[in-house]
C-alpha cells in the first residue's frame, strides 16, 4: 500500500483519482474506482442535470465526487439554475473544476465543506488557484487525452510542487497527463506529487461509457497517432477558449480539417450533423476518439478495480527496484 498526503486527506487506500471525463465517467465508473480504494469522480462535463443526477443515482451510496468544465459552468447554470445547489446538497467527496478561473465558485464550494480540486495547465494558473484556497491542484501535462494545453507533465509537476512547497505547503498536488500504469504513478510521486489523476487508462475500463469502436481504435494506436486539435469542438459547436485544444486520435476528419479551420467553420452545420451521427454509430473516421498519448501502453479493456490494483502493484515494485539502485 502506498500512503501519501492524498490518501490521508480523503481516507482512501490508493493515491489515485479518476478523471471526471465528459460523458465517459458516469456513476458506475466513479463508484468502481472508489470501491477499489481510489476516489472516483463523475464527469459533470457540460452540466446536463438529468445525466448528472442519473450518474449519482447509479453510484448509489458509494462516496464519489464530480467535476465540471469551469468556463461552461455559468452557461450550465443559466439552463439549470439549481444545478450547483443540487450537487452541493449531495455532499460529494470532492468537487473538481477544470479549464478556467474558479473564482466565481470556489468560495461557495468551500463554504459547503467540500474539498475543491482544480486542474491547471500552467504555473500561473496554479498560483491563482492556491490564492483562492483550493485544496488540491492537479497539474495536467499535454500528454493527457481530451482538453489541455502545451506544458509537459515531467516539467510542470515539479515546478508546481516547488512552488507549493515554498508558498502553500498544505496544498496537495496531483499529476495528470500520460499516467496509465504503475511506472507513471511512481514517477509522479518522485516528481513531488501526492497522487495522480488518471484519465485514459480508466477510460479504457469496462465501467466507462465508451463506444466499443473507440476502444478498438485506441487499442490499435500508439501515442504517435494522437493530435492536439480544435476541429472536434468546432464540429460540436462548443465554444472552447482558444487556449485549450483536445488530444484525440488522428483520423480522416482531423486530416481534412486540422489545417483548414476556417474551411470547417464555413461548413459547420453540415459537418456538425456528420460528426454527431458518427459519434453515435461509432464511425471513427469522422468522430474523434478522446484519448491521450498513453494509448500506446493501453493493451486491453479491464474492470477498473483490476486496473487500479495493477497500477499500485507495479508502482510499489518500481519504487522498490529504484531503492535497490542506491548504493
Amino acid at each position: 500500500m502506498i500512503s501519501t498526503r492524498l490518501t490521508k486527506f480523503f481516507d482512501i487506500d490508493h493515491p489515485i483519482i479518476s478523471a471526471p471525463m465528459a460523458f465517459a465517467a458516469g456513476g458506475e465508473l466513479a463508484a468502481a474506482v472508489t470501491n477499489a480504494g481510489g476516489l472516483g469522480l463523475i464527469g459533470g462535463a457540460y452540466g446536463e442535470q438529468d445525466w448528472i443526477s442519473g450518474a449519482f443515482a447509479t453510484a448509489g451510496n458509494t462516496q464519489v465526487g464530480c467535476g465540471f468544465i469551469t468556463w461552461n459552468l455559468a452557461n450550465a447554470l443559466q439552463q439549470s439554475p439549481k444545478l450547483l445547489d443540487d450537487i452541493l446538497e449531495r455532499q460529494p467527496k470532492a468537487f473538481m473544476l477544470s479549464f478556467g478561473d474558479p473564482a466565481d465558485y470556489s468560495t461557495r464550494i468551500k463554504e459547503a465543506g467540500i474539498p475543491l480540486i482544480c486542474q491547471v495547465q500552467t504555473l500561473r494558473d496554479a498560483k491563482r488557484c492556491i490564492d483562492l484556497g483550493v485544496d488540491i491542484i492537479v497539474a495536467q501535462g499535454s500528454e493527457a487525452g481530451g482538453h489541455g494545453e502545451g506544458r509537459a507533465t515531467m516539467t510542470l509537476v515539479p515546478e508546481v510542487a516547488d512552488y507549493i512547497s515554498k508558498n502553500s505547503p498544505d496544498t496537495l498536488l496531483c499529476a495528470a497527463g500520460g499516467i496509465a500504469d504503475g511506472r507513471g504513478l511512481a514517477a509522479a510521486l518522485m516528481l513531488g506529487a501526492d497522487g495522480v489523476l488518471v484519465g485514459s487508462r480508466l477510460w479504457a475500463s469496462e465501467e466507462a461509457i465508451v463506444h466499443p469502436a473507440m476502444w478498438e481504435a485506441a487499442l490499435k494506436s500508439s501515442g504517435d497517432e494522437t493530435i492536439r486539435s480544435s476541429v472536434m469542438d468546432i464540429a460540436r459547436k462548443l465554444n472552447w477558449p482558444d487556449r485549450y485544444t483536445a488530444r484525440v486520435l488522428k483520423n480522416a476528419f482531423t486530416e481534412r480539417w486540422h489545417n483548414d479551420v476556417d474551411g470547417l467553420k464555413s461548413h459547420a452545420d453540415e459537418q456538425a450533423e456528420l460528426w454527431k451521427e458518427a459519434w453515435q454509430t461509432g464511425n471513427m473516421e469522422i468522430a474523434n476518439t478522446f484519448v491521450g498519448e498513453a494509448t500506446g501502453i493501453i493493451n486491453d479493456i479491464q474492470p477498473a478495480a483490476n486496473i487500479i490494483d495493477s497500477m499500485v502493484s507495479q508502482a510499489e515494485q518500481s519504487m522498490r527496484i529504484g531503492a535497490q539502485q542506491i548504493s
